[in-house]
């Protein structure tokens, strides 16, 4: 199975973003959206953003998985 998760650009160099989660911030590659710009939102997968994403369906989702975290029980 594969999982995109969106996320907030912060900052573009080149072809390299930095790219917000949450409170988790990792680098992306940026090749395959040449068009997005700093306070974007973008899927990201495997290190790249693939698609952009309009912030309101990129919040809902990152409540989801939220809420999915948060009542995951370890057993």
């Amino acid at each position: 199975m594969c999982l995109a998760v969106p996320g907030k650009v912060l900052s573009i160099k080149g072809q390299m973003g930095i790219i917000e989660v949450g409170s988790i911030k990792r680098k992306v590659f940026l090749h395959l959206v040449p068009e997005v710009s700093v306070d974007d939102y973008v899927l990201m997968h495997a290190g790249c953003a693939i698609q952009m994403i309009d912030e309101v369906e990129a919040k809902i989702t990152l409540d989801i998985l939220k809420e999915l975290a948060e009542s995951e029980v370890c057993r």
